[in-house]
């Protein structure tokens, strides 16, 4: 996870630290939510500039409509939860910008110009993908391997997909379905190969997706090795810690009970001692009696 610094001015920052807890949980429940909706850039990005069919560029228009949305929900909605309303926009800027982005899309802004409108989308799929890697940073965590690998699984169905409808040459769907698993390996056995401009452009998203989910299954597994060990020391400085406390009772038990013993003795010591000043005085009273009372005696 980045250094809540880094993420701060990359502006991914989430809740600020000692926000609501209402804030932190939804956070977390649309956590993935927004992940999905993050990667629909990058399909806004192929249907509007690769594709020239009327029918598949306004498909794209209306994702970008779907973005800007789920974009401007989430931000009303942080705003509504969090205590630390100027604190989250400035730590979240990325999501003004990626907001912006789209509302000058979807408002028509980039018809101006064919360099600018491939800017601005270029621009927002950056900055949306950028918030993607931000929401992906929990699959670098232990318990992170199953949402990689589903993940993975997920991206080559849809890729061979992809390629099945496409690319002519490629005949049928299980074709398609190879064809993404050796490109996203990077294998590239020659068998089957892209031959369309849309379908050559699938194939260098599906190559970079297989080179980041390799490296990131690789972090995962070295990650869950690392907290087994973890947990191992975790577990074994419990042990130490619980054994070291029954070890100071004990020896505070055994203090007290000496303690205990030399306080009784102390206490016997003492009554014995009170013990014989009462017969002291007893005797000391008895004397003076007998002198005061044979005094007259002598007298007469």
């Amino acid at each position: 996870m980045l250094p809540r610094l880094n993420r701060h001015w990359l502006g991914i920052a989430g809740v600020p630290p000692h926000d609501a807890p209402r804030a932190y949980a939804w956070e977390k429940r649309l956590h993935w939510v927004m992940l999905g909706f993050a990667l629909l850039a990058v399909l806004s990005f192929y249907l509007l500039e690769v594709e020239r069919d009327p029918q598949l560029r306004l498909i794209g228009r209306w994702v970008e409509i779907v973005i800007f949305a789920a974009f401007t929900a989430e931000l009303v909605w942080m705003l509504t939860v969090t205590r630390q309303k100027l604190r989250y926009l400035l730590g979240n800027w990325l999501d003004l910008l990626i907001i912006c982005a789209a509302f000058m899309s979807v408002a028509g802004h980039d018809a101006e110009g064919v360099v600018w409108g491939r800017f601005l989308r270029l621009a927002m799929v950056g900055m949306v993908l950028a918030r993607a890697a931000a929401e992906i940073r929990t699959l670098f965590s232990p318990g992170g391997l199953p949402y990689v690998f589903g993940f993975a699984v997920l991206a080559m169905l849809v890729a061979g997909a992809g390629f099945y409808w496409l690319d002519p040459t490629i005949p049928s769907y299980a074709d398609g379905l190879w064809l993404a698993f050796v490109t996203a390996a990077t294998v590239g056995y020659g068998d089957l190969v892209p031959t369309t401009p849309a379908a050559r452009v699938l194939a260098v998203i599906i190559v970079v997706i297989g080179v980041a989910f390799l490296s990131m299954v690789t972090a995962s597994v070295a990650a869950f090795f690392i907290g087994e060990d973890e947990k191992l020391l975790r577990k074994e400085m419990h042990h130490d810690i619980r054994r070291l406390r029954e070890e100071v009772a004990q020896m505070i038990s055994d203090e007290e009970r000496a303690l205990t013993r030399e306080v009784r003795e102390d206490v016997r010591v003492l009554r014995e001692d009170v013990r014989r000043l009462r017969e002291d005085i007893e005797r000391e009273r008895a004397l003076t009696v007998r002198r005061e009372g044979g005094g007259p005696d002598h007298a007469s």
